[in-house]
């Protein structure tokens, strides 16, 4: 028998582990002002991610952000890790978060796992783009 653990941690940085054992902002926003789910029809990978977004000093910030995901280790984290790093920042600013800086804030991801970190930031840049389409000035 295979001790799975070992071979974890052989695959993936003690951070990855981190955020696929203990999720950060899992979970849902019942109000949400923006939605989205992306996934990945060949892996099997679906995320869906909840913003709320405020306002601070004259700027939209997200002010809250949760994910729900179904697939991988690798996808957990990432969808975990992004959702740290945009709460409480400027949309502006969360937009910038792409997919090499996810995989860098994890300590790296194996290269057949990188999809889970576009996921994520594709996931994250498309729940913004439905809050602006539903706040739209018309």
């Amino acid at each position: 028998m295979i001790k799975t653990d070992n071979l974890f941690n052989q695959l993936y940085s003690k951070k990855v582990m981190e955020h696929f054992k203990n999720p950060k902002n899992m979970g849902e926003i019942k109000d949400a002002d923006g939605v989205a789910t992306v996934g990945n029809p060949i892996c099997g990978d679906v995320m869906k991610f909840y913003i709320k977004v405020g306002k601070k000093g004259g700027s939209e910030i997200i002010s809250d952000v949760k994910f729900q995901t179904l697939g991988c280790g690798a996808a957990i984290a990432t969808s975990s890790m992004i959702t740290t790093l945009v709460k409480g920042q400027p949309l502006e600013k969360a937009e910038k978060v792409t997919k090499q800086v996810i995989a860098e804030a994890l300590g790296g991801l194996p290269p057949v796992k990188m999809h889970c970190s576009v996921l994520a930031d594709e996931g994250l840049k498309k729940a913004i783009k439905n809050y602006r389409q539903r706040n739209r000035k018309t």
